[in-house]
């Protein structure tokens, strides 16, 4: 039996969810989401609490069971608390900034980089640190990756954006003789 796939998952008060089939929907006042589960597991709810079991013991519906039961718990964690993620951008002269919905970076590079975010993804800029936050957790990972790709931190200086707690392996540069 999978250990994190028999775990409940209690519903906050704010979010309400709907069980339809093969679909789960989970709303509250920050937005909508809803996921389609395969039929090799079952979702039930039970008062406050969902509960996820498997209807076979075949390999696949052992590992889709942990799985199905993490990803609606994301949606509900989203939906009442949120996600965010933190980038921090090293560098001299490298800068971010929000003009109106756009995310503007200034990256070493002969023109700025202007970058929109999805509707539903808000990015604030303090200093140097950059946060995305959203209620989808792969939305808000999506877009943290995103923003870090269009400058990768490098291995001598270690200059770019890079996650606020992402370790950069240094690498020795040239050595005179």
């Amino acid at each position: 039996m999978s250990r994190v796939g028999k775990k409940p998952i209690q519903i906050p008060q704010d979010v309400k969810v709907n069980i339809n089939d093969d679909t789960i929907y989970v709303e509250s006042k920050k937005g909508k989401l809803s996921y389609k589960f395969l039929p090799q597991v079952e979702v039930k709810q039970e008062g406050n609490e969902i509960i996820i079991t498997r209807k076979g013991e075949d390999r696949f519906s052992r590992s889709i069971h942990g799985t199905t039961r993490s990803l609606i718990a994301n949606m509900i964690e989203g939906l009442s608390k949120g996600f965010e993620k933190k980038l921090e951008i090293v560098g001299t002269g490298y800068r971010a900034q929000i003009q109106g919905n756009k995310l503007i970076l200034n990256l070493g590079y002969s023109h700025p980089i202007e970058y929109v975010p999805p509707k539903d993804i808000s990015i604030t800029v303090e200093r140097s640190i950059i946060t995305v936050s959203g209620y989808d957790k792969q939305k808000v990972g999506q877009v943290a990756a995103e923003i870090r790709a269009f400058r990768k931190p490098e291995p001598y200086k270690g200059k770019g954006i890079k996650y606020v707690d992402e370790v950069i392996r240094r690498k020795v540069g040239k050595i005179g003789a």
